[in-house]
């Protein structure tokens, strides 16, 4: 008898598996600030096959509130297998000359994205997010995206803080957008062994670049920003900290993912 399904776990149907097939259709909101940390602090995260890049210490953090889906779209009517958010850093890099970008630090609130970034090779882990959200309305409650409006982000894991940040909006159309996360990404996807003896010998060890395609994205609301990132026990990303804070930014993105390209094998 066949056992089937994407990932575990697999049965006869395969419609308990915790990641549906691609493709993964994706939207949300975006938070993002470009900043600086000390150019050792980010050269020491980058994987082997990147160089650090030359604007020494660039970095941006970045909060999605999400919404995504497989093909058919049956997540979009059961929310609680299409909603999460997630916070997350990436370096900026040098991959053969190109600038790209790399993701060291991920927190993520759904199992199903923990385990779909894994696949894809973003180093997530399980986090509480929160994000400032705005409906197109007059209210109070509703920041919206016009110079004045004032947005907020903050990640938490294990029930402590691992960051927050603010953005306050003084322009709400920039025509370039985020600067600091705009390369493309290039992550290691990285599976060990258990077998005695071999700890040492990952199952999986390569370098692989995010491919999207579909991409769509609303006008970019732009202004000043601060960004903290806290200490924690089993934690490393405060290394990471901001030296240099540039600007914060606002705006809706949505793509679609269904490849994966292998850079190479590290050995």
């Amino acid at each position: 008898m066949t056992l089937r399904g994407y990932s575990v776990p697999r049965t006869q149907t395969g419609r308990a598996s915790l990641v549906p097939p691609p493709p993964w259709h994706y939207v949300g909101d975006f938070l993002v600030v470009d900043y600086w940390a000390e150019p050792d602090a980010a050269k020491s995260v980058l994987p082997d096959g990147l160089l650090p890049h030359p604007d020494a210490g660039r970095c941006a953090v970045v909060c999605a509130d999400w919404q995504s889906c497989s093909e058919g779209g049956d997540e979009i009517v059961d929310p609680s297998r299409s909603h999460y958010k997630e916070f997350f850093i990436v370096v900026n890099a040098l991959l053969d000359g190109e600038e790209v970008t790399t993701c060291p630090f991920i927190w993520v609130d759904q199992d199903f994205a923990l385990a779909r970034g894994w696949i894809q090779g973003f180093p997530k882990k399980l986090g509480e997010i929160w994000m400032t959200r705005t409906f197109g309305v007059e209210s109070p409650a509703d920041p919206g995206l016009a110079p004045g409006g004032r947005h907020g982000a903050t990640c938490s894991a294990r029930g402590r803080a691992m960051a927050d940040l603010t953005v306050e909006i003084e322009s709400g159309n920039d025509d370039e957008g985020p600067r600091h996360n705009a390369p493309p990404i290039v992550n290691v996807r990285h599976f060990p062994r258990l077998a005695a003896g071999r700890h040492d010998d990952p199952q999986v060890h390569e370098l692989v670049r995010a491919v999207s395609r579909d991409r769509v994205m609303s006008k970019v609301a732009s202004g000043s920003a601060t960004l903290n990132l806290y200490p924690a026990p089993g934690e490393e990303h405060d290394i990471l900290a901001p030296v240099k804070i540039g600007r914060g930014y606002r705006f809706t993105f949505g793509y679609t993912v269904d490849d994966l390209e292998t850079v190479k094998e590290i050995r």
